[in-house]
């Protein structure tokens, strides 16, 4: 059942707020249809037209369950006494919205179990309530100190522990231990997970040329700043699409593409994989203002329609194409002078936007998108002209996804070298930037960090191509 369908008729949403349903229809959006849930959030808050109150409700109860989902789960398989596998996944999501209200918020308990009863009894039927309304008193009874000592005493290695505690899976806990590694920083693991746990703060962009910066400004990008109260809505209704939402760390890895090298007047610049398009938006202004040309691609047309709303605004063409990013690469051979390949990945440098994300992909995902990122960043090359950089981005900091495709793309060519992105990095930031630890100089890529940074988690590593291959 489509989130569009439950959301209508009254006598079918009797006694539930209204909140409560626009949370449940995320979460079966994301269960069912592998919904984002920052797309789809604020589109079902404007349909249900919720006050701000409820939209805040709305919004804590579905990212605040998306995020520790995990440990939900095993909350309510000791409660139910089975598996949740073998619960039906509409009730499911129900008891994971119910035990999110009575273990992390201050909703009164019988008004979580109660409306969550009614919402499995809408959504599957009475049967199912009753099941429902069972496993929510168990979980009621005891509080979340409580369910967390016992689930943890479950647990099968420290891993796991810290897993059920942190609502990590083990996977994603160990990938983020072995990059803190890589830097010498593996004591800051915890202080990292917890920060994945909070939401981030919302940061705009003033697109360079276009907007003014507002206040309060952020530390690093000059293109960045806060939004008092956490409401943009007013600065974005004003600006006419030249401030909007970005992360400062998404700002930081495409101001310092833009700053790699002087730009010369008619360079062409490609945002290779650019949906959905808010980098695309910050280098178009860029080259508009330096006399440069930007062009865009975006292989799933969804996602290049959200590339063109976000670069219409501007008063410059960004001719946004729809091909396989390596095909267009190949069909431009020594074309470009810069090139963003801002790759998909596991996206495990975003979990506090995505709180979903942890749970999407697997380890088994790794490798496939390794291949992928490999080839189109391989791709990329091909397509600069001598002496063109190349900015390789990627929302994970796991390092099969980033230092470990640079290293291999290094291996196999001979035409092209890593440039210092700590030295452009520190050059781009306004105030000193706190990067991997560089005592001999070979560090030369830059990875930041949400504890560490307050963004997202965004890798970047530049390479010049010094000559035409072959």
């Amino acid at each position: 059942m489509s989130g569009a369908q439950r959301g209508t008729g009254a006598e079918h949403k009797r006694g539930i707020q209204p909140a409560r349903w626009v949370a449940y229809d995320v979460l079966r959006a994301v269960s069912d249809d592998d919904a984002y849930a920052n797309l789809l959030l604020p589109k079902l808050i404007v349909e249900a037209q919720l006050d701000a109150q409820d939209a805040a409700l709305a919004t804590e109860l579905a990212y605040g369950t998306l995020r520790r989902r995990g440990t939900y789960d095993a909350i309510i398989a000791e409660a139910a006494g089975r598996p949740v596998a073998d619960i039906d996944p509409a009730v499911l999501d129900a008891l994971r919205l119910a035990t999110h209200q009575l273990l992390a918020t201050r909703v009164a308990p019988h008004a979580a179990v109660n409306e969550s009863v009614n919402l499995v009894a809408a959504e599957v039927g009475r049967g199912a309530s009753g099941f429902a309304n069972a496993v929510l008193r168990r979980i009621s009874r005891d509080d979340a100190e409580t369910w967390q000592e016992r689930i943890e005493a479950g647990a099968r290695s420290d891993d796991e522990r810290l897993s059920l505690r942190t609502a990590h899976p083990v996977w994603v806990i160990r990938a983020l231990r072995r990059s803190l590694a890589a830097e010498g920083r593996a004591d800051e693991l915890e202080t990292l997970l917890a920060a994945d746990n909070v939401s981030p703060e919302v940061t705009l962009v003033a697109l360079p040329g276009l907007a003014e910066r507002g206040q309060p400004a952020r530390p690093y990008a000059p293109t960045a700043f806060g939004s008092p109260g956490g409401d943009p809505r007013e600065a974005i209704g004003d600006a006419r699409g030249t401030i909007r939402v970005q992360d400062e760390g998404s700002q930081l890895v495409a101001l310092a593409l833009a700053a790699a090298a002087p730009v010369r007047a008619g360079e062409r610049w490609l945002d290779l994989c650019s949906g959905p398009g808010g980098k695309t938006a910050l280098l178009a202004a860029i080259a508009h203002r330096d006399g440069a040309h930007l062009e865009a691609n975006e292989v799933v047309h969804a996602r290049a329609g959200l590339v063109r709303n976000a670069v219409r605004p501007l008063p410059v063409d960004v001719p946004v194409h729809e091909q396989d990013g390596r095909e267009f690469a190949a069909q431009h051979p020594a074309a470009f002078d810069r090139i963003l390949v801002d790759a998909p990945c596991t996206g495990l440098g975003a979990l506090r936007r995505r709180p979903e994300a942890r749970w999407r992909k697997s380890p088994a995902d790794v490798a496939e998108l390794v291949e992928l990122q490999t080839q189109l960043l391989e791709a990329a090359i091909g397509a600069l002209a001598p002496g063109g950089i190349v900015a390789y981005v990627t929302c994970s900091p796991h390092l099969a996804e980033t230092t470990g495709v640079v290293s291999e793309v290094l291996r196999r060519r001979d035409d092209v070298a890593q440039l210092d992105a700590q030295a452009v990095m520190t050059e781009v930031s306004e105030a000193p930037i706190d990067l991997a630890p560089n005592p001999d100089g070979a560090t030369r890529h830059v990875q930041l960090w949400p504890h560490r940074h307050g963004t997202d988690a965004m890798f970047l590593a530049l390479l010049q191509r010094t000559a035409q291959e072959g």
